[in-house]
């Protein structure tokens, strides 16, 4: 079931990466970046207000939001604290990279993650999953070399930097939500951390983004904020679902959600026109061959 919820939640993330790109394009980021945490966090309020005024409604099933205790609030602020620097950093680079670059560069992140399985949650994967892992790491070549054809130097670009930092912030948090999902409510996590975030936000733009923001790219309102909120909250509701499972393997888990690049791609092909896309499907190709052996070793 958590394999099954994993590639759930890669759908509706590749859905997520489309509108993302699509909101974030000639528009300011920030503001985006707020209105995303803050809708994410009002379309989980229901469930927490039905949890408190009629906890029998919904207690024993994944739609109850538990109190939690000072402590927990903590875990969690750290994690929103990952997570934010994670979209920062990543925002910015998928504004200026085209999504047939960022999607499988974001395809990679769980590569890091299987190493902090490995050290740190003991996890141990079979001859299917380590090929996986191999071809995955392969495609990431073959994509710079694709990277290059377009005049991005992935050692130059300072976005493709930015992006390396996302996916690094990306990997730690996926590592921290095995630790968080084994110990607290799913969804009380995912409330929180989402208002947590919208907080911290809120900070940023006033602090940072507004007395700038007439020598910057003005803010345009776009309906597809609303579906970035929309795709992300169902993406991460399964995720974290999946996660809850004791035998779920967040290197697994990880690696099998970044097939959302099989949707971002189509995606950029067909809303975008992105551009020299030959090379760039050997890399899609080899992704979904990296997946399907995935799918094989948890058989």
């Amino acid at each position: 079931m958590w394999l099954a919820l994993a590639f759930v939640s890669a759908f509706f993330l590749g859905c997520y990466d489309i509108c993302k790109k699509k909101s974030v394009d000639r528009n300011a980021v920030i503001p985006v970046l707020f209105l995303n945490t803050l809708f994410c966090s009002l379309l989980l309020l229901p469930l927490v207000v039905i949890s408190k005024i009629s906890p029998d409604s919904l207690y024993g099933t994944i739609g109850y939001v538990p109190s939690v205790s000072i402590e927990t609030h903590g875990y969690i602020f750290v994690k929103s604290v990952i997570v934010l620097t994670s979209w920062i950093f990543g925002y910015f680079a998928i504004k200026h990279l085209p999504l047939t670059i960022t999607g499988p560069i974001n395809a990679t992140r769980p590569v890091m993650t299987l190493v902090g399985a490995l050290l740190i949650f003991g996890e141990r994967l079979n001859l299917y999953q380590w090929i996986g892992v191999i071809i995955t790491i392969i495609s990431f070549f073959l994509l710079s070399l694709s990277g290059k054809k377009e005049g991005i130097s992935f050692h130059k670009n300072k976005w493709i930097f930015f992006l390396i930092l996302a996916a690094i912030a990306g990997a730690a948090s996926g590592l921290y939500d095995k630790f968080l999902m084994q110990k607290f409510s799913s969804t009380a996590v995912q409330f929180w951390f989402n208002s947590y975030q919208c907080l911290l936000m809120l900070i940023v733009m006033v602090v940072l983004w507004y007395p700038k923001r007439k020598n910057n790219t003005p803010f345009r309102w776009k309906w597809s904020i609303i579906l970035v909120s929309v795709f992300l909250t169902i993406a991460d509701f399964v995720y974290f679902y999946a996660l809850t499972d004791p035998d779920a393997m967040i290197s697994i888990v990880s690696m099998v959600r970044r097939s959302s690049v099989l949707v971002s791609f189509a995606g950029g092909v067909l809303l975008f026109h992105e551009k020299n896309l030959k090379g760039k499907a050997i890399d899609l190709v080899l992704i979904i061959i990296a997946m399907f052996f995935l799918y094989l070793g948890t058989k």
